[in-house]
């Protein structure tokens, strides 16, 4: 299995908002926007953050997008991470975690959040080997008003 994660374009808004409605059919509330995503809608978070896409042999199996906040550039979201069915159980979002922080360290981001959903708690431990933590006083700003709340979790970046 030959994988890569490569740096989200312009031209990948189709297949991202394709990727994510694939990953999260089934898997994420029905409720979520992610189901409804258009090229368009990715096209303008990739040019206010930017992504990645996990490949496998090739062929794309995931990806994830991250946006700074209007109120603080260096404090990142992580959004819209997902993995294909057939990809689950094989470590794979792992490869995008890492893509993301390193490029946040190289950008001199301060700080990456992202949200798990109540019904992901096995997540929270996941997130915590890549030094991230709960941070129950911050809102996720992504936050799907027709679901409950998510947790919050955070990983300060140091230089």
């Amino acid at each position: 299995m030959n994988i890569v994660v490569r740096e989200a374009g312009d031209d990948d808004a189709a297949l991202i908002a394709g990727l994510t409605r694939a990953a999260w059919a089934g898997k994420v509330a029905a409720s979520s926007s992610g189901h409804l995503e258009t090229p368009e809608q990715v096209a303008r978070t990739l040019r206010s953050g930017g992504g990645f896409i996990l490949l496998i042999d090739d062929m794309p199996a995931g990806s994830l997008r991250f946006m700074p906040l209007d109120s603080e550039p260096s404090i990142w979201e992580i959004s819209r991470m997902g993995i294909l069915p057939a990809w689950r159980g094989n470590h794979c979002s792992q490869h995008l975690l890492e893509a993301v922080i390193h490029h946040a360290l190289s950008c001199q981001a301060e700080e990456l959040r992202l949200a798990v959903r109540l019904d992901q708690g096995k997540l929270i431990d996941f997130y915590a080997a890549f030094g991230f933590e709960l941070a129950e006083e911050l809102e996720y700003s992504h936050a799907n008003p027709a679901e409950p709340p998510p947790s919050v979790m955070r990983r300060m970046l140091r230089y």
